[in-house]
């Protein structure tokens, strides 16, 4: 009997052993997979990332050329105002300095309407 007990008791420990490899095999495999996941999760991010990226600087693209045009259209227009400042002293700069040298230098004083009514 002994001999039968001993040898069930070696089939058991040879299924044990067997089992253990199976569970080893299984750890190892669940391991890897996770890795594996982790890794095309972190691709997707990437590719995720690169196209929101792209988007962006198409959106950026889109609207910043909007901004360029009215600033381009702006400075155009304050060009011609200022040749216009220009041309207009130009013209009439001589006549401007001689009216002002001339109120400075021959005052006229008069009383004001509202006070003369007064008196």
């Amino acid at each position: 009997m002994s001999a039968q007990n001993s040898a069930g008791i070696q089939t058991l420990l040879d299924a044990e052993r067997e089992a253990q490899k199976i569970v080893q095999q299984a750890r190892e495999y669940r391991t890897k997979r996770v890795k594996d996941a982790r890794t095309e999760a972190q691709k997707e991010i990437e590719e995720y990332r690169r196209q929101k990226e792209e988007e962006f600087k198409k959106f950026e693209a889109e609207h910043s050329s909007g901004n360029k045009k009215a600033e381009e259209e702006a400075n155009k227009e304050a060009e011609a105002k200022l040749q216009e400042i220009k041309e207009a002293g130009k013209n009439s700069g001589d006549k401007v300095v001689n009216d002002l040298i001339n109120a400075a230098v021959n005052v006229k004083p008069e009383v004001p309407e509202k006070i003369a009514g007064k008196a």
